[in-house]
């Protein structure tokens, strides 16, 4: 990947239109009509349910054997691979792996051998936001940030918002209609509200990660689909299954 050290932008001459959605995937936006909660919460009850799932969730999931963790995570790079959105896209906003998470480094290496752009959030505590930076090896371009989390270096080339085609969004539980619970510090809301409606969104997870409802606010953002090592999970809306 050769990538300028200035700003990375979305090329002025690319399509805006990408076709029909291949496989049925993205035929959902998370910003289109969001799918309202069997039992809505709010307040201290929405706080206390969100918490409530996490922690079983993370539980679970520190709990995986690493022989399980290595091959889930290896199936679900691959899957993600193979994705018609992924396969198109020039710029890939991905993340590293961290602790229990499913080991995202397939995917990152696929993506550079491949000649795209890959992105890594980088946590900007005075906006509390994410800013995305370019990086061509994570091993040398990467250092331990927010929380610990491997994020990529100040130095590294920004990457603009509206360049990104793909998102891989991590998350610690996801239901059947694209509900995803994060870790609690509201960063991918934020960033995903902003990013080109076009992107695809698109979370990996263990099977073990998939929940009947996410408990969820109104405002909360859909991911398009959920990849774990067996299938795909297509977002609401009856998006009909690829896998």
């Amino acid at each position: 990947m050769n990538v300028d050290r200035a700003l990375y932008k979305r090329p002025a001459a690319r399509a805006r239109n990408r076709g029909p959605p291949a496989d049925g995937l993205l035929t959902s936006r998370m910003s289109r009509d969001p799918v309202p909660s069997a039992e809505p919460l709010s307040g201290p009850a929405l706080h206390e349910a969100k918490r409530a799932v996490r922690e079983r969730i993370l539980a679970a999931r520190d709990a995986l054997p690493a022989a399980d963790r290595d091959e889930g995570s290896r199936a679900i790079a691959a899957r993600i691979a193979a994705l018609p959105p992924y396969a198109r896209a020039r710029c890939v906003l991905l993340t590293v792996s961290f602790r229990s998470e499913w080991d995202t480094r397939a995917l990152i290496d696929a993506a550079l051998a491949a000649g795209k752009v890959v992105a890594l959030p980088r946590v900007n505590g005075a906006t509390r936001m994410l800013d995305l930076h370019a990086v061509a090896d994570v091993a040398r371009e990467t250092t331990p940030g927010y929380r610990g989390i491997p994020e990529p270096r100040p130095e590294q080339p920004r990457v603009d918002l509206a360049a990104v085609d793909f998102v891989l969004v991590p998350g610690v539980a996801f239901d059947p209609t694209g509900r995803r619970l994060g870790y609690g510090g509201g960063y991918y809301d934020r960033l995903l509200a902003l990013l080109a409606p076009e992107a695809a969104r698109i979370a990996g997870a263990f099977e073990l990660q998939l929940v009947p409802q996410v408990p969820a606010a109104p405002h909360d953002l859909f991911v398009d689909a959920i990849v774990t090592p067996v299938r795909m999970v297509p977002g609401a809306r009856g998006v009909p299954s690829a896998a």
